[in-house]
């Protein structure tokens, strides 16, 4: 892991949900000693209004986020490139630390359906925090 300030990049299919999710919780746990990112190898127009309702649920307000692209450059700029259903479609770079998170797909669910991703979404960016050695916020 790096010595200076980790860099995390959350990346799923549409930017919409898991990786918005993601990086909501690692923004507000990590604080300023964590660098955070997301993005989409297609991103929609627009955060899932279910995700946007269950991260304000626990007191995160999503919903001016705006689904980006994902670029070479922010997989370059990152240390852990964190994958979530977008299969081959992350560009690869040695030295950096690629995981994937099998977690579903909130796409089209509503938010009963989206709580427990929320909950396994926090509860692993409590464990990547413990991994990068970033006391979390609470």
């Amino acid at each position: 892991m790096p010595e200076s300030k980790p860099s995390v990049l959350f990346v799923c299919v549409h930017n919409a949900g898991r990786s918005q999710m993601a990086a909501a919780f690692l923004t507000r746990l990590g604080g300023d000693r964590v660098e955070v990112r997301s993005a989409g190898s297609a991103p929609a127009e627009t955060v899932n209004p279910a995700v946007v309702e269950a991260l304000a649920e626990v007191g995160i307000d999503i919903s001016a986020e705006i689904p980006k692209v994902l670029t070479v450059e922010a997989v370059q700029a990152s240390d852990v490139v964190i994958t979530m259903g977008c299969g081959d479609a992350c560009p690869f770079f040695p030295g950096k630390t690629y995981l994937d998170w099998k977690l579903d797909d909130p796409a089209g669910q509503g938010i009963d359906a989206v709580r427990p991703i929320r909950d396994q979404i926090e509860a692993r960016i409590r464990s990547l925090l413990a991994d990068l050695g970033v006391e979390a916020a609470e």
